[in-house]
């Protein structure tokens, strides 16, 4: 039986037209405007596909006319403005909006031109892409009114039908070792709608189902990455089928240790942030992973970190996951190859569909045109190393040349939150979001939300406070270890700025981070008689009346820091 024929939009490295061969489709082109992932598509899928700017589709009929007729077209627009992560979900999404435009487009007059071939269409985007388009297109929305003309359709006839036709899929109850949701709209055209395919794994209740698939049982059957050349055949864990000499195992056996300075800042935002929720630090492998992101980070609270097989500790004690686990997880076969350097791979990855979401749509085309669906998958056996850059060096990571920030960054951290508010260090005035300046502040945070309070605290205010903290039964001993030993590593405000830029101490020093996580193990030792310090005469905290004994101790602590580092 002829194959049913396929074609991509904003393709990158393939991961959408991977489940569709998988399950015996064949992928005619691919488009995409950015040549790392066109050559990574060609080498993986054989097509001659080139460059292209999908905003050329944006005016010219002519230019749809000349794409390839297909039974199937798939298309994943960029996603990055409409997430939520990126610039607090305030980024500008006239460009994401536009280009999802032009692949509707392309879709309603593959659609609804005479003698149209096409049995299903679908289209990927992050879920927060759901606020911004339209929930039904017409002809006219989609700039086809002299086409609809052309074709004796009334321009305000609906076209495309978003709202009916889009859900949520999280790609761990189809299989994937991570829990990565995404919006999926499209149709069955022959049944004028989307058929959400069944769901083949669970995390909770339904037990006829497998359980979701967790990153530990992944990473049993992955081979370390400390691994020596060898010929021994290594099974891929996602794909059985295939095993191939670990010599062709290609972007995996290298060392991708952070920094200590790197990982401690993920920690920081992971478990310690200011506003948001905790986070597991490394990984909770019990789970399915969390989402790969087309950004590679090893400081973000979104970054990927594992515990490094090297026994190490600070430099290089984590890592984070190699560009061939990461493939890995998103359900790319071991035999899948990836052209670009370093974070050019990451991204082509992170930027990919699960191959096991659109296995499971493909599988669906199938069904409901009751075609033969082949039992075995569709793989390619064998990986075509030739022209591939591999990242594979066997080496161990010399950690020498320290990463440093930018100059005038911005400090802000807390020992501790407790009691719905923190007690903050910072080199900027929160309140005013200001630019850091030569001056460090101390400063309390009522509330995690938008219109949390602000109290700003002089220097020196930790002289008023220190009765209070004398009365507690640990007082006199956590206020001599502060003037006697922890006092004496606060440098000056510019000292504090410049170990923090070059994330480094300075002799005796403790840069600003390690002043925070020191006065966090400080508190953490000590057992209050008073969980809580209820004001009275004394007021210390201006918006709250009974406030935990904990966050008095850091407030005395931070401002002594301040108050030494701006008298110097």
């Amino acid at each position: 039986m002829k194959k049913l024929t396929v074609i991509d939009f904003f393709c990158g490295a393939g991961g959408f037209s991977e489940g569709f061969r998988q399950k015996g489709f064949e992928i005619v082109k691919g488009y995409d405007n950015w040549q790392p992932a066109i050559d990574t598509y060609n080498h993986n899928f054989g097509t001659n596909s080139t460059v292209k700017n999908l905003l050329d589709f944006k005016d010219s009929i002519e230019e749809i006319n000349l794409l390839p007729e297909t039974d199937i077209i798939i298309g994943s627009p960029p996603c990055v403005s409409f997430s939520s992560s990126n610039n607090s979900g305030k980024a500008d999404k006239s460009l994401g909006l536009e280009l999802t435009k032009c692949f509707l487009r392309i879709v309603a007059v593959k659609k609804h031109r005479k003698d149209s071939i096409l049995k299903a269409w679908y289209m990927e985007n992050v879920v927060n892409s759901k606020k911004y388009i339209n929930q039904v297109y017409s002809f006219e929305d989609l700039d086809l009114t002299e086409w609809a003309l052309d074709n004796n359709i009334n321009p305000q006839n609906e076209a495309l039908n978003l709202l009916d036709n889009t859900t949520i899929i999280n790609s761990a109850d189809y299989g994937s070792y991570q829990a990565r949701k995404r919006a999926i709209s499209g149709e069955i055209t022959k049944a004028n709608k989307l058929v959400i395919p069944k769901t083949t794994h669970f995390n909770k209740g339904e037990h006829h189902k497998r359980k979701w698939n967790t990153l530990s049982e992944l990473m049993y059957y992955f081979p370390s990455p400390l691994l020596k050349k060898s010929t021994k055949k290594i099974k891929d864990p996602v794909y059985n089928s295939i095993a191939i000499d670990l010599n062709q195992l290609t972007d995996h056996f290298y060392d991708s240790g952070l920094y200590k300075s790197e990982w401690r800042q993920s920690r920081e935002h992971k478990i310690n942030h200011y506003c948001m929720g905790k986070m597991s630090f490394p990984e909770n492998k019990d789970k399915p992973s969390r989402t790969i992101t087309a950004t590679k980070s090893g400081t973000s609270r979104e970054a990927l970190i594992y515990k490094s097989e090297y026994s190490r500790k600070g430099n290089g004690e984590y890592r984070s996951p190699t560009v061939r686990e990461a493939a890995s997880i998103m359900g790319f076969p071991f035999t899948y190859q990836f052209l670009g350097t370093s974070h050019t791979k990451w991204r082509l990855v992170g930027n990919a569909v699960c191959p096991s979401v659109s296995r499971v749509l493909a599988n669906e085309v199938l069904k409901q045109y009751n075609l033969p669906n082949p039992i075995n998958l569709e793989l390619v056996k064998e990986p075509n190393l030739i022209d591939v850059p591999n990242l594979n060096d066997f080496k161990e990571k010399a950690f020498d040349r320290q990463p440093k920030r930018t100059k005038n960054s911005r400090f802000r951290r807390h020992p501790i939150k407790a009691g719905n508010l923190t007690v903050t260090l910072s080199n900027y005035d929160i309140e005013k979001n200001t630019k850091a300046t030569n001056k460090w502040y101390t400063s309390i945070q009522y509330g995690t939300g938008i219109d949390y309070k602000n109290q700003k605290v002089k220097d020196g205010f930790y002289k008023k406070i220190e009765p209070i903290i004398l009365e507690e039964k640990t007082g006199p001993k956590f206020v001599k270890i502060i003037n006697n030993g922890f006092s004496e590593k606060v440098g000056s405000s510019s000292d504090l700025q410049r170990m923090y830029e070059e994330q480094v101490a300075f002799e005796n020093l403790l840069e600003p981070t390690a002043l925070i996580e020191k006065v966090n193990e400080i508190i953490s030792q000590i057992k209050f008689n008073k969980a809580d310090y209820i004001q009275s005469e004394t007021i210390v905290f201006e918006n709250k009346d009974i406030v935990p004994m904990s966050q008095v101790f850091a407030l005395y602590a931070i401002n002594k820091i301040t108050t030494i580092a701006n008298s110097n």
